[in-house]
């Protein structure tokens, strides 16, 4: 959603902004770790699950989102996350409802020591997770902006087509590029998106560091939650 134009467009804007922001600076928990389809939680909320290479700074974004240092543990060894896990984003009310979503970090690929045989779980587990979440909304597909799109975020492209699961590709570690790398950058990814059927046309570029981005990127994913009503929320705690 773009804030430019009139005075209404850019009053829809900052509300747009605002509710991603007031979504995100709500509690956060860890619930588990899926390492199998029969440890799934039931599919009572919105999901939103994020992919991405090993070393891709998936741990550090997703820590600027929700604001927290420690939420999703970083790692000086890639591939280090063998398992999906669960976060359950949204205020805690009385009634135990409101608006709330799962966050998902999906276990990094491409790991370049990783086995044939570590490829191929890590391929069965997630494409069996995408293939039996009917609540999942959205993947973010996060893409290092100093390499742009490599041959396995195709391949994982391609799986989340075959799946007909939507994604949205956003661009990691931005404040190491020049603004003109950048802008390349981001051309060359919406070009890619333009061959796969289910990418979602929008390049978001972001940085953990100087948060470049995450603000559009949190509106981005509550967009996806149902009936926002912060109001209600409000009222109920």
């Amino acid at each position: 959603m773009e804030g430019e134009g009139g005075p209404e467009d850019k009053a829809a804007h900052a509300a747009y902004l605002e509710q991603g922001r007031w979504l995100f600076a709500q509690a956060c928990d860890f619930l588990l770790g899926v390492v199998s389809m029969k440890q799934l939680p039931p599919m009572d909320l919105p999901e939103v699950a994020f992919a991405g290479r090993s070393n891709v700074g998936k741990s550090s974004l997703v820590n600027a989102l929700t604001g927290r240092k420690t939420l999703a543990r970083t790692s000086n060894t890639p591939g280090r996350t063998k398992e999906l896990n669960y976060f359950r984003l949204g205020p805690h009310t009385e009634s135990g409802e409101g608006p709330a979503l799962y966050l998902v970090d999906l276990p990094g690929y491409g790991y370049a020591r990783e086995t044939k045989t570590r490829v191929e779980a890590w391929t069965d587990l997630v494409m069996s997770y995408l293939q039996g979440r009917a609540n999942l909304h959205r993947v973010i597909l996060l893409i290092d902006s100093r390499h742009g799109v490599k041959p396995n975020d195709r391949e994982v492209m391609s799986l989340l087509d075959k799946a007909a699961v939507s994604y949205l590709a956003v661009l990691t570690k931005t404040d190491k590029l020049k603004p003109s790398e950048l802008k390349k950058v981001v051309e060359a990814t919406a070009a890619e998106l333009k061959k796969h059927p289910a990418a979602h046309p929008e390049v978001i570029a972001t940085s953990s560091v100087t948060k470049d981005g995450i603000a559009e990127l949190r509106a981005h994913i509550t967009a996806l939650v149902p009936d926002l009503d912060m109001g209600s929320a409000l009222a109920e705690r």
